[in-house]
This record gives structure tokens, C-alpha cells and sequence, in this order.
């Protein structure tokens, strides 16, 4: 299972809010909701800075990232322990 998960910081908030867009059997529709709640996002105008990312359930490193800052995409190298950007 893969959890895509939506956090927003609120101007004068310190804490983040977290909200699973959803959770799916395959990790490329729980991309394709990230990226969907991404473009939503970015629609609305809002000021407040937004990350997505997916991961397995209960993992604690992420499959893919992306934010509200930047059209870029990511995913980690777990042999490297970096960052690769994804072609868009």
C-alpha cells in the first residue's frame, strides 16, 4: 500500500498540517493523486507553502516529492542517499 500524503504550512501556524490524500494498492496512482492535489493547489492561489510526497505505508522515507515552490519532482536514491529530480 502507498500513502499520498498533502502538508501545508499556514502563515503564523509552526506545526504543518497533514492530510493523506489517499491511500493506494499501486504507487503510480498514489503519484498520479499527488501530482492531481499538487495541481489543485497551485489553483487555489494560496500563498502558504505545500509538499506532497509517496511512500509505502508506515515507511519513513518517501517514494516521490514534490512542492508548491519549484515544478520539480524527486525521488530518493536509497543506495546514494540523495535527491534525483525527475524528467519532466
Amino acid at each position: 500500500m502507498f500513502e499520498s500524503v498533502q502538508y501545508v504550512e499556514h502563515k503564523g501556524e509552526l506545526t504543518p498540517r497533514e492530510t493523506v490524500v489517499g491511500v493506494f494498492a499501486d504507487e503510480i496512482e498514489a503519484v498520479r493523486a499527488a501530482r492531481e492535489a499538487r495541481r489543485l493547489f497551485m489553483q487555489s492561489d494560496s500563498t502558504d507553502y505545500a509538499w506532497w510526497t509517496v511512500k509505502e505505508s508506515g515507511a519513513t522515507l518517501a517514494n516521490f516529492i514534490a512542492d508548491s515552490r519549484s515544478n520539480k519532482e524527486f525521488v530518493l536514491d536509497l543506495t546514494a542517499g540523495e535527491l534525483v529530480e525527475l524528467p519532466q
